[in-house]
């Protein structure tokens, strides 16, 4: 087909839903003569010449839509390559701890994932490996009681998200089994849809 103006719109929707923006996309379905998106995409991303990107994004992209696993099957995707990992601290603000204790408790409940993280599963270990190696981003947020805390836990849970939750031996300024620090860990968009709405401590 030859270059013109117009473009398949099936095409470029396709490549839309890619991320592609729409100037781009049509360029590049013009440039491939409008033969299919996958050709527009492959042009579009090897004139960028940013294989590492595009495969980061081809990982993502897989696990959220099958149709695009279908498309771009003869890829080989590495999905270590596209995670992003965090561990975020859910401070119980119901309780009346000092900033010493808080401290204490959330490197309590940082030590107690890590532990157990290591013991459960070769997954969590690259987890934390990765995790680790990119830094360890580290995040301590509010939460509001003991229930807000363990309506975190749950959602947690349901998106089987590293999780562990601190009760406190009641040696100084609060009473035993107090549940003081949630930590979850996680991929960062899995993990903010648990705790991306809660304020900084």
């Amino acid at each position: 087909m030859a270059e013109t103006g117009e473009v398949n719109p099936m095409f470029l929707q396709q490549l839309l839903e890619l991320g592609i923006s729409e100037e781009k996309a049509k360029e590049a379905l013009i440039k491939t003569g409008n033969q299919s998106s996958d050709s527009a995409a492959l042009f579009y991303f090897s004139e960028l010449e940013v294989r590492t990107i595009f495969m980061m994004f081809l990982t993502k992209a897989v696990t959220r839509d099958k149709s695009v696993q279908q498309l771009f099957s003869g890829f080989e995707v590495d999905e270590s390559m596209s995670c992003e990992y965090k561990m975020v601290f859910v401070v119980n603000m119901e309780l009346t701890m000092g900033i010493g204790k808080v401290a204490a408790q959330v490197a309590h409940a940082a030590v107690g994932l890590y532990q157990m993280m290591l013991e459960e599963s070769d997954s969590w270990q690259q987890m934390l490996t990765t995790w680790d190696n990119d830094g360890g981003k580290k995040i301590v947020l509010k939460g509001q009681n003991v229930e807000h805390i363990l309506e975190l836990q749950e959602q947690a849970c349901r998106l089987k998200l590293p999780n562990y939750l601190v009760k406190d031996a009641g040696k100084t300024q609060i009473a035993a089994g107090s549940r003081t620090v949630l930590a979850i860990m996680g991929e960062e968009t899995l993990v903010n849809q648990v705790t991306g709405n809660l304020q900084l401590l």
